[in-house]
């Protein structure tokens, strides 16, 4: 299919909350393939509908056994607990890592793309990747979930240096 322009910070589609996806269609398709190219050319293990643009509750993310991308239509955490800390990175946000706490384990229920309903249970990474593009969905990026005196350190230097254009990527970029 095609690599997608990713969005970047500062972009206004990622602090919008996406619309809900109606009929999967092979347009819906379409741009799920382009989404898992995009992902995969990113070095990602997740990418979220409004990084390239697109305003949908529509996220793909890198099965946690297999590696082969999966598409989530419409997904919502339905249970979620524990607690764990890790870095993270956004290929929204280029070069730029922080530890972010989220909840250790997920249950998701979507639909996939045949519109048959899916349950994820998903524990360590893989739940940390949802929570991650899901956050997306709503118009959140990871560096709104740090303390206010790390995510402002980020805003100004963002605002200082800029974003770089080719980041190297030191950790999982979701």
């Amino acid at each position: 299919m095609a690599v997608l322009k990713v969005r970047r910070y500062g972009d206004p589609t990622l602090r919008r909350r996406a619309n809900p996806v109606g009929e999967i269609t092979p347009d819906v398709r379409n741009l799920v393939a382009d989404m898992v190219d995009t992902m995969y050319d990113e070095v990602g293990i997740g990418l979220a509908a409004p990084q390239i643009g697109m305003s949908l509750r529509l996220i793909v993310v890198a099965d946690d056994e297999t590696r082969e991308a999966r598409a989530l239509v419409n997904p919502a955490i339905v249970e979620q607990g524990g607690e764990a800390t890790a870095e993270e990175g956004c290929l929204s946000i280029p070069g730029v890592f922080a530890q972010v706490t989220r909840a250790a384990w997920v249950r998701v229920e979507a639909k996939d793309l045949e519109e048959r309903p899916v349950s994820i249970l998903g524990r360590g990474l893989h739940a940390r990747v949802l929570q991650h593009e899901m956050d997306h969905l709503d118009g959140v990026l990871f560096i709104d979930r740090l303390d206010p005196v790390a995510r402002d350190r980020i805003k100004r230097k963002i605002k200082k240096e800029g974003l770089p254009e080719d980041a190297p990527h030191r950790a999982f970029a979701l």
